[in-house]
């Protein structure tokens, strides 16, 4: 299909933004670095982490430029888009240090300028400006919606519903779907009746006991001030995907209302900050995943391979940046590694490489360098060999949040407690077959690698000096995102 008189606008739009970042960055360079995860992956806390321990020293022997000693400083300075909510670092180190408890996960994007001196391996002293640009993930997944239209969209979500634990989530729905009447006239309550079974179908499909992550539109889950306007009152209808709607019909009504979503809310995401990124982390709570089963895991797989499909990828070029800018690193980091011991992180790392595989190979082909990392930006836990009878076995030992509870038991939020997660399978595809059965180091007990919320850790804090906060290979993740940068 020949591009539209829009699209063609909308890419002078962004080559346009493209030369004047370009021309920015020529004098001051500068890394645009997305920052998004599905839900509940950590974004808040990964960020913060990363920010204060570039600040603060932190202990990133993995990070070369930091471990060399050739970084001088990393400062903040004032973000430079003022329509954009500044990323509130400083109460989240507040919260995790002071209080121990997690950051309240983001609902909308913000912005963060971390400026890096250093010295280049050639002696040279250089600065480099990194924006961290904080996104949630539902926000990634409505960008396929722009090729899409909506009755290509309703058939491929009806669809979609269909399938595994989904059908019983949206029974609700489809039985409402069952008394609309697309062709007939437009019907306001009608319209919304349907848009709210369709999202309460989307949020419970993301409870953690299904953990499912295709879950556009994403605004339906986080409307924020567009909550209640026509904009986000839509839903599938039973329609053929080449049909086309009678005016005047509640079909026509759905398609417009869903022409302005894509105008409203994804397009201005797109083109003012999706389009402008250089380097990109995905964060994912993949053991959400594993404890809801091979389905759960079946849609993270297409979920990440529909993020992947929606970057502009492939090696930069001055040409690009002028033009076309290009993401040329994305790493995926599975999220939560501290509720696992050491032995199963690499084990971690390949379930989540299995999940991104197919699409990996299509950006790496591009010449898009992809990685795949677990890790734990905060570590909440320790590890210690605990006895249990006459064995002894890997645990995790860790401060579960205050009412929390397991097996009847309430946790007060101060004492320390052992638990043993497990291992996961040597062989990732028998997560994805279903043909692990999640067994601990005693068979008589079933693995929950969510077990419990732990607290963030109690750190000691030296004479005038902010401690740093403990992590599992956020340096590794460091490297691969900015350490070509540094050199």
């Amino acid at each position: 299909m020949p591009p539209s008189f829009s699209d063609i606008v909308e890419e002078a739009r962004l080559s346009a933004r493209a030369l004047l970042d370009y021309g920015d960055s020529f004098f001051n360079p500068t890394v645009r670095l997305g920052v998004t995860g599905l839900s509940r992956a950590g974004k808040t806390v990964f960020i913060t982490a990363l920010i204060h321990g570039l600040t603060r020293g932190g202990r990133f022997p993995v990070f070369e430029p930091y471990a060399t000693g050739r970084i001088a400083r990393a400062r903040l300075e004032p973000q430079p888009d003022d329509a954009v909510p500044r990323f509130d670092y400083e109460n989240h180190v507040r919260t995790l240090i002071e209080e121990r408890r997690w950051p309240n996960s983001t609902v909308d994007i913000s912005e963060l300028r971390l400026v890096i001196d250093y010295q280049r391996q050639n002696g040279a002293d250089r600065t480099l400006t990194i924006d961290i640009v904080d996104y949630p993930g539902e926000w990634l997944l409505d960008l396929p919606l722009l090729s899409k239209s909506y009755e290509q969209w309703s058939v491929e979500s009806l669809a979609l519903s269909c399938e595994g634990p989904r059908a019983k989530l949206a029974a609700p729905w489809h039985e409402h779907l069952k008394t609309l009447h697309p062709e007939g006239r437009e019907n306001e309550q009608a319209a919304l009746a349907a848009a709210k079974l369709f999202t309460d179908y989307l949020r419970a499909c993301r409870d953690e006991r299904f953990a499912m992550s295709l879950l556009p539109p994403g605004r339906f889950l986080m409307p924020g001030n567009l909550a209640g306007s026509p904009a986000l009152t839509f839903a599938p209808l039973e329609v053929a995907s080449d049909g086309s709607a009678p005016d005047g019909s509640l079909w026509a009504m759905m398609r417009r209302r869903y022409e302005a979503y894509k105008d409203v809310v994804v397009r201005p995401f797109f083109r003012d900050h999706f389009a402008r990124l250089d380097r990109q982390i995905v964060l994912v709570d993949a053991l959400a995943a594993f404890n809801a089963g091979p389905e759960a895991l079946h849609d993270l797989e297409a979920a990440l391979s529909g993020i992947l499909d929606c970057f502009r990828i492939g090696r930069s070029t001055i040409l690009s940046s002028l033009f076309r800018p290009r993401i040329d690193r994305i790493l995926f980091a599975a999220t939560k590694a501290d509720h696992l011991h050491r032995q199963s992180h690499d084990r971690l790392e390949a379930v989540l490489r299995r999940a991104v595989a197919k699409a990996a190979d299509r950006a790496e082909y591009a010449g898009a360098a992809i990685d795949v990392v677990a890790l734990a930006a905060v570590r909440a836990t320790r590890e210690a060999m605990v006895a249990r009878g006459r064995d002894k076995l890997p645990s995790i030992l860790g401060t579960p949040a205050p009412g929390e509870s397991a097996n009847g038991e309430a946790f007060d939020g101060e004492t320390e407690v052992a638990t043993f997660p497990g291992d996961l399978p040597a062989d990732p595809e028998e997560l994805f077959n279903g043909g692990f059965r999640g067994l601990s180091s005693t068979p008589s007990e079933t693995a929950d690698f969510r077990f419990l919320r732990f607290r963030p850790p109690l750190l000691e804090r030296a004479a005038n000096e902010e401690p740093a906060l403990p992590h599992i290979r956020l340096d590794r993740a460091l490297q691969f995102l900015i350490g070509d940068r540094l050199q």
